[in-house]
């Protein structure tokens, strides 16, 4: 387990940024949602992926909240955020954030997500336009019917999904990752970056502390249980008509974007970050917040 004597609590973790950020819960849409908000501006939507949580935005938070209203939410299933048994497919996600918006009077905003956190943004653009200003996808889209196919075996030159299907598996890794998430975390953070450093001691401890109970496992486990559905709902989707950014790491899933990101909008460019692997707001957070900045002005 990661050893650090820096505060792991999120309301702790949110007063350490620059900002003013501050740490919340909202009842909305049949959940408990937790986010952390700071800055002002237009409202821009923040949503992480697995297994990390809203920390994960650490390192771009500042300099984000000193252009705009920065609300980075934990998913349902995530962090500090209520774990329900169901919901986990990205649409009823989605109007999590949608309700969240709601409750924060907010009507529209511009919406970032990285890994699962993309594929709700894209979800949150495809079912709430209207809330939607513009939309950054970073290094990974949604679920799409190619993904059905992926293949259990490693293949040549092409990096192996295996937690895909490890996380379909019901009740087992609960059993096998209860406080021991932090070898899975370890094991991510080196094959899954450029420089395993960029994600310190401090932060893993974060995130081992997040996921280390059954119910977080189960929920995060959650999320990719629910691509079948995903896949189902994207077929019903027109492309999006908004501006629809999308930012891949060099050594992670620029090309698969580059090839999957053009049917989903109707105004969309993808851009490659080099030297990064998949954890861009962690590895490459300068580049993040440029990109950012100039897209949503």
């Amino acid at each position: 387990m990661p050893t650090t004597t820096a505060p792991l609590d999120d309301a702790s973790l949110a007063a350490s940024l620059d900002g003013g950020f501050t740490s919340r819960h909202a009842e909305v849409n049949g959940t408990r949602l937790h986010y952390v908000e700071g800055g002002s501006g237009e409202p821009l939507v923040l949503l992480g992926g697995w297994p990390q949580t809203w920390w994960q935005w650490n390192k771009v938070l500042p300099a984000l909240a000193r252009r705009y209203r920065v609300i980075a939410v934990d998913l349902r299933g995530m962090g500090g955020s209520a774990k329900p048994e169901a919901g986990y497919d990205k649409k009823t996600m989605a109007a999590d954030v949608h309700a969240l918006l709601g409750h924060l009077s907010i009507a529209s905003a511009h919406v970032v997500g990285h890994d699962i956190g993309a594929m709700v943004a894209y979800a949150f653009a495809a079912n709430h336009p209207g809330a939607t200003c513009r939309i950054a996808l970073l290094d990974v889209s949604h679920p799409e019917e190619a993904w059905a196919r992926m293949t259990l075996l490693p293949q040549p030159d092409v990096r192996h999904l295996w937690w895909f299907a490890f996380n379909q598996v019901q009740g087992l890794p609960e059993q096998l990752l209860e406080g021991r998430y932090h070898l899975l975390l370890d094991w991510l953070f080196t094959a899954m970056t450029t420089d395993p450093a960029s994600i310190d001691a401090h932060s893993r401890a974060v995130y081992a502390r997040a996921y280390d109970s059954p119910d977080a496992i189960r929920a995060g486990n959650g999320w990719y249980r629910a691509f079948g559905q995903d896949i189902a709902d994207l077929a019903a989707y027109p492309p999006v008509t908004v501006p629809l950014l999308a930012l891949g790491g060099e050594h992670s899933n620029y090309e698969r974007l580059v090839a999957a990101v053009p049917a989903l909008g109707t105004d969309t460019r993808v851009v490659r970050v080099d030297g990064s692997g998949h954890y861009l707001p962690e590895e490459r957070p300068e580049t993040v917040v440029a990109e950012l900045v100039a897209f949503f002005g």
